[in-house]
């Protein structure tokens, strides 16, 4: 699955941190510590880090895994806390390559309530958080982010294809299922979805009604398209004999919108802990995501 990348860079924690110079020690210890976080011990924090304040924060800093989903979700909350306390609106020099940092990363400060957000195309808050790794999903939503800032409707199709193709291998590699490297995308979905007890003639419970079988099978069906689309030439990834034409960020639009629904289906399914799928009596399909079956 490749290895783990920090979801937040060291120039963005360098940047924070120097705006803890300002704000009193208390301070420091009470906006981390609301999150649940404790410092690293005293002599593990670089010495090259001058000042009483930089230290403590780089402690808190060090204790977090900035590969951890929820790790980073609650240090994301403390420095907007720390922003909008102190810094928020403000035309601090450090403040604003705070804010240049974030957006390298692919992140925004809302000005009026001073959240951190990603900037463009998400999934909703949790869908990865039980994930043992999630940076091929990461790798896919900033992509498409890219993608989307150029003003390229094939690079986004192609990318929302391979966020799609992401998914569906992580969901069978959480749930221990072999995956055949032979299989087309086509065949990975319906995998995924199966072994998630969302394929329609497996669904049970609510998901096996008549009406959200439609929907599974509604949804399996958009995330093949997506993949068709791009086949057929309109996404990256294959080689054109000429230009391509016709394409509008409508098109862009609808195959981001389309991966996304996707991709939230069967990851929050994943991490539900009362979803049909673990109560199938094998050892895989009941083993919690990330753990050995």
């Amino acid at each position: 699955m490749g290895s783990r990348r920090e979801l937040v860079s060291t120039a963005v924690r360098v940047a924070v941190r120097e705006l803890s110079n300002q704000i009193k020690v208390s301070d420091i210890d009470n906006l981390w510590q609301a999150e649940g976080f404790t410092p690293v011990l005293a002599f593990d924090v670089d010495a090259t880090i001058k000042g009483e304040r930089r230290q403590l924060f780089q402690a808190y800093l060090q204790a977090v895994d900035w590969t951890d989903e929820r790790h980073v979700t609650r240090a994301l909350r403390v420095f907007e806390r720390l922003l909008e306390d102190h810094y928020l609106g403000s035309n601090d020099v450090t403040y604003h390559r705070v804010r240049s940092e974030l957006k390298r990363d692919g992140y925004q400060i809302d000005q009026d309530d001073g959240r951190i957000t990603p900037v463009g195309v998400d999934l909703r808050p949790g869908a990865l958080a039980n994930l043992t790794d999630a940076s091929a999903i990461h790798d896919g939503l900033q992509r498409i982010r890219r993608a989307e800032q150029h003003d390229d409707p094939a690079l986004v199709i192609g990318a929302a294809k391979e966020l799609i193709e992401s998914t569906a291998k992580l969901i069978l590699h959480e749930l221990g299922r072999t995956i055949d490297a032979r299989a087309d995308i086509q065949e990975l979905i319906r995998d995924a979805q199966k072994a998630l007890l969302l394929w329609p003639a497996k669904a049970s419970g609510p998901d096996g009604t008549d009406a959200v079988k439609k929907v599974l099978g509604s949804a399996a069906s958009i995330a093949v398209g997506v993949a068709e689309l791009r086949n057929r030439g309109y996404g990256t990834g294959h080689g054109q004999v000429s230009a391509r034409r016709g394409l509008r960020p409508r098109h862009a639009h609808l195959a981001t919108n389309a991966a996304v629904t996707w991709c939230e289906l069967v990851l929050e399914t994943l991490a539900d802990p009362e979803a049909p799928w673990r109560g199938i009596g094998s050892t895989t399909a009941t083993a919690a995501p990330g753990s050995t079956p």
